[in-house]
């Protein structure tokens, strides 16, 4: 029997629902970035008010990329969609490097998240820092942290080796562990500090300007990182539950966005009025220091231990995601065709899948040195995939104005290229030089690197003659 009427037989399964979706994509976005980097929000902003502004402006500022993805998902409902869309679009050239880059922007982070949970637990019960093993970049690795983070990155692995099913479960009780910590942030916040304690509301640098919008851009450019990964809901979008709702799918991808940006904006409130901002940010890892400070020691466990299992939603989440977006690339003939083989009894990828255990396994190796220069890298693939996808969602209203739509964007053209253009801002931030979030020399040559294997690829496949 061929390869490909084979996985015409066994098919992925279909078994996620609206709610899984949402916990995908808000999963994904939310990870741990709210506990390690809240304080260096507010220093970067002057401020909580500044900070809370600048996410907000962040999140509505993706709302008509996430409406796109919503209307081209909802139409075009297949694993790894993003290579599809831009293909039937703008041809097999465009779709291999937009896929080939989004597989870096997104796979890049398991590895990254692996690292995460290393850390966390050697920073918080620093018993387990003992045995080192070697000296990487300037950080240690020691055996205790890497069993833990081994585990955890096995389990992932095995879950999504089981299926979007068995992995949907784990984002949906990390989900509500991530709210519960919201829950105890603000809670804290109500009955113990105050929004006196937001004063100054702007507090610029000794060279810094006066006015509050100089600390709400620095971080403003920063948002597009923390809020990316709702792109990792259209990814699984073959394997949604026989009659979902596709309008109400639509919705999702920007209600989660919204979300996240309510779930930051709560976050930031909270742990800034617990004590005077000021005085907070002088803590090393503030957001989970503060509450042994004012004698909260529970709490601080529980926020703790929230902390440390935060990594594994962006794990999870991406993981499933990029070795959709390599299946959709081998089901296209972008890359060899063992990539668009499924397995017999669950219905997921396999050799996308492997390929992901392996760089995910990897990770806990490389130290918490290693993959900084990648998450800049990891902005840029994202946001030049949501242009891709933009444009062809623009072009598609044109090329194909009779497909079936459930969903589409809010204001029509015009919205789809408000689309555009938000992209092709968060791109020029990213790549003009001066910009406060401008690529370095090294994050350069890692794209550049990345390019010129792609091409490579390209050309042994025969792609470009």
């Amino acid at each position: 029997m061929s390869s490909s009427t084979e996985n015409k037989e066994i098919g992925m399964k279909k078994t996620l629902s609206l709610w899984n979706f949402f916990t995908i994509g808000f999963g994904a976005i939310i990870g741990t970035g709210w506990v390690l980097l809240v304080g260096d929000w507010m220093i970067i902003g002057g401020g909580p008010t500044a900070a809370i502004i600048a996410f907000i402006i962040g999140s509505i500022f993706l709302l008509p990329i996430g409406a796109v993805f919503g209307e081209l998902t909802a139409a075009i409902p297949v694993a790894g969609g993003i290579v599809e869309y831009v293909s039937r679009t703008f041809g097999d050239k465009p779709s291999y490097f937009t896929g080939w880059f989004l597989a870096l922007g997104n796979g890049i982070l398991c590895p990254w998240e692996a690292i995460a949970v290393s850390t966390l637990v050697g920073e918080f019960i620093p018993q387990l820092k003992i045995i080192p093993l070697y000296n990487i970049m300037g950080a240690t690795v020691y055996l205790p942290t890497l069993l833990v983070s081994l585990a955890f990155a096995v389990y992932v692995i095995r879950l999504n080796f089981r299926g979007a099913s068995a992995a949907a479960k784990l984002q949906g009780f990390l989900t509500k562990l991530l709210l519960a910590g919201m829950v105890i942030a603000m809670g804290i916040s109500i009955f113990k500090g105050g929004p006196q304690n937001m004063q100054p509301i702007y507090k610029p640098s000794s060279s810094g300007s006066g006015s509050i919008w100089m600390g709400i851009l620095p971080v403003l450019v920063m948002t597009p990182f923390f809020y990316a990964g709702f792109d990792t809901i259209p990814q699984q979008a073959e394997e949604a539950a026989e009659g979902l709702d596709w309008n109400k799918f639509g919705r999702v991808i920007s209600i989660s966005l919204l979300a996240a940006g309510i779930f930051y904006v709560i976050c930031i409130y909270s742990f800034g009025t617990i004590v005077p901002w000021e005085k907070f940010v002088t803590y090393n890892i503030p957001a989970l220091t503060i509450l042994s400070v004012i004698g909260l020691r529970v709490f601080s466990k529980v926020m703790i231990f929230i902390a440390i299992m935060g990594p594994l939603g962006p794990m999870n989440s991406f993981f499933g995601a990029t070795s959709r977006i390599l299946l959709a690339m081998g089901r296209k003939g972008q890359l060899p065709e063992k990539f668009k083989e499924l397995d017999k009894k669950n219905g997921t990828p396999k050799v996308p899948n492997t390929i992901m255990a392996v760089l995910t396994i990897i990770g806990p190796f490389l130290g918490k040195n290693m993959l900084v220069p990648l998450t800049n890298v990891s902005s840029l693939a994202f946001i030049f995939a949501c242009f891709m996808v933009s444009a062809a969602c623009l072009r598609m209203r044109k090329t194909e104005p009779d497909i079936p739509r459930p969903y589409k964007v809010p204001g029509g053209k015009f919205g789809i290229s408000l689309a555009c253009i938000t992209s092709l801002i968060i791109i020029g931030l990213l790549i003009i030089p001066g910009s406060p979030a401008a690529l370095n020399t090294v994050e350069w040559i890692i794209v550049a690197i990345w390019f010129l294997i792609g091409l490579t690829f390209m050309l042994l496949r025969g792609k470009i003659v």
